[in-house]
């Protein structure tokens, strides 16, 4: 994946400011933690990136809460009416849910690409 990073399931968007003269990182996707981490060279930043994924796991088991995911396995997709409607209607046609339609044709559309 182009600019992305990936540690321990967490995944992070990569920049490189040239004012600053380094590269840094977000971990995206998270509502009540922020996690990011920045180095002047690739390894500086995969280092940084392991440490503040680490440090971010070790203080949630310290204050015993779950560490927050991102990719918890339900999201809110809004489809607008029409396309929500024809999904609708082939979920009835094939009589399966909504979501399993959604599922299915989002496991189909990442096996072609």
């Amino acid at each position: 994946m182009e600019n992305i990073m990936e540690y321990k399931g967490y995944f992070a968007r990569i920049k490189y400011s040239d004012e600053d003269g380094c590269f840094f990182g977000k971990v995206e996707g998270l509502k009540n933690s922020l996690i990011s981490f920045e180095g002047n060279s690739v390894k500086e930043l995969k280092k940084d990136f392991k440490n503040a994924i680490d440090e971010h796991l070790k203080m949630c088991k310290e204050l015993n809460i779950d560490p927050e995911r991102q990719c918890k396995g339900s999201l809110n997709v809004r489809l607008g009416s029409e396309l929500h409607t024809k999904a609708k209607m082939k979920s009835l046609e094939e009589h399966i849910s909504i979501n399993e339609l959604i599922k299915n044709a989002v496991a189909a559309y990442l096996k072609t690409n």
